[in-house]
């Protein structure tokens, strides 16, 4: 009897909250596709990122395994060439095919990615991202194509080649599609603008919380419309937008998968790397422990998931990695974290693991961050920093850190995140391969071994050290070169 085959939707940076099946209502009827999928199988309503940043999580879902685990430290830092993954077993029985992002190996991403990880520990005060407008501007063109995304469009013509031609055969296959929508920069057109309705687009409460990690983020990504809550709202209704093209993509998949006569025998899952901010907190894109970072869709459908499950368990991303070896017919690799979800897709069971932990380890934080979620209760712990507990059930905003009221709690929770990871160890190693890879990297950029024409170096490309550290870090100079020195020699 032929295998199941398995499609894997990775949408970029989606906050699992925001769907028209949550009664979101600016995207009540923006994602039909994705809520009709969750209405023929099971939606995962507390699914979590591992790790709220690409390739970090990316390489968690990859290797079965946590980011101290595998040293992911972040988008420059995944897996080494080599590292196995469960491609290296699913291929043995299926043909596999990877379209758009897979981002899980180390050696990617821009220099400004590299060098702001490194240095982020040292607590520059220099903005990273706050002169970036190409992503923070909100663009709407005028045109009504359905093609926005086009290349995200292209990506889709190839998977519904693929899945054409696996039709023909009798090997099941594995189809793993990555788009970039919804990542910023916030862009769309008219004809996806106008799926949402102005009215309906929501602005996100103030937060009067002023913890030193998430001062130090808002001035490193230096989001320029905290004050401005029209600019706020037209970026979140073009977020919203995005969301509804990346739902007909879904759609479109679907619908080929239904004529070529696979549905039936086909798991399909929709998911996401990580959230989005779009103005959470006075913030944007990821970086962070706040849900609008953390939180994921999460929906399975296919042979054996009865329609209309609604799971409430707290669930990881973590935890597709040892579904998907299940939905192959594999088991295990020996040493990898997370469980399987069919168990609780199926209806076989409502117990599970409970929890999800994260981590973050890269660019825009001064230290890292490590986070258990719960029962009602989020607990993050800061190195160097105090630690923040909410109560998700009574504050879901996440805007009054209650640690200090709630000591027990927090010992409980503290005893058993470190339980999962060893949290001044795993900095240490942090710091040390932060220390190490930048020193490095400078030694040969000063020697002029390097050239960076990304941001504001894209129309005048330069090899020099400065211009390129300038590049990263906004109006870097002397005395930021100072402060890296000394933290380059602390012990």
């Amino acid at each position: 009897m032929k295998g199941k085959n398995i499609v894997l939707f990775i949408a970029e940076s989606w906050d699992g909250r925001k769907l028209g099946l949550t009664g979101h209502p600016a995207l009540r009827d923006a994602t039909p596709n994705i809520d009709r999928l969750a209405a023929n199988g099971a939606c995962f309503e507390r699914a979590h990122t591992s790790h709220p940043i690409c390739c970090p999580a990316r390489a968690n879902l990859w290797s079965g395994r946590y980011s101290h685990q595998i040293e992911s430290w972040n988008n420059f830092k995944g897996l080494q060439p080599g590292m196995w993954t469960l491609f290296d077993t699913v291929k043995t029985t299926h043909t596999i095919k990877s379209l758009g992002k897979l981002d899980y190996l180390s050696g990617g991403h821009s220099i400004f990615a590299r060098v702001g990880a490194w240095l982020a520990p040292v607590g520059l005060p220099r903005t990273t991202h706050g002169h970036l407008p190409d992503i923070q501007d909100p663009v709407v063109t005028p045109d009504r194509e359905r093609r926005c995304h086009e290349k995200d469009w292209r990506i889709l013509d190839k998977a519904r080649a693929f899945i054409r031609e696996q039709a023909k055969g009798e090997a099941p296959f594995f189809l793993n599609i990555s788009t970039g929508l919804v990542h910023p920069g916030f862009r769309t057109n008219q004809y996806w603008l106008d799926k949402i309705p102005a009215e309906a687009v929501d602005l996100p409460p103030p937060d009067p919380t002023d913890h030193p990690v998430r001062r130090y983020q808002r001035m490193s990504k230096g989001w320029q419309h905290t004050d401005d809550p029209e600019r706020t709202r037209l970026l979140r209704r073009i977020y919203y937008a995005m969301c509804a093209e990346a739902d007909a993509l879904v759609g479109e998949l679907q619908t080929t998968l239904r004529e070529a006569g696979l549905l039936e025998n086909t798991y399909f899952i929709f998911a996401s790397d990580h959230g989005e901010l779009a103005g959470d907190h006075g913030e944007w894109q990821k970086h962070s422990m706040y849900d609008a970072s953390l939180r994921i869709p999460l929906i399975i459908n296919g042979p054996g998931i009865p329609a209309g499950r609604r799971v409430d368990n707290i669930t990881s991303l973590i935890d597709l990695h040892p579904t998907l070896l299940a939905m192959a017919g594999h088991e295990p690799r020996p040493g990898t974290v997370g469980e399987s979800l069919l168990p609780l897709a199926s209806g076989r069971t409502e117990v599970s693991r409970n929890h999800a932990y994260a981590c973050f380890t890269g660019i825009t934080m001064n230290t890292s961050a490590f986070m258990l979620r719960r029962d009602r209760w989020k607990y993050v712990v800061y190195p160097g920093f105090p630690a923040q507990l909410f109560d998700m059930e009574q504050d879901p905003d996440e805007l009054h850190d209650c640690a200090a009221d709630q000591p027990a709690i927090v010992a409980q929770l503290d005893s058993e995140l470190r339980k999962i990871v060893d949290i001044e160890e795993t900095h240490e190693k942090l710091v040390a391969y932060d220390k190490a890879a930048f020193r490095e990297w400078r030694r040969q950029a000063k020697l002029g071994c390097y050239r960076d024409d990304t941001y504001s170096l894209a129309k005048q490309p330069s090899s020099d050290y400065w211009d390129i550290m300038r590049n990263i870090f906004e109006n870097y100079d002397e005395s930021d070169e100072v402060r890296v020195n000394t933290w380059l020699d602390a012990p």
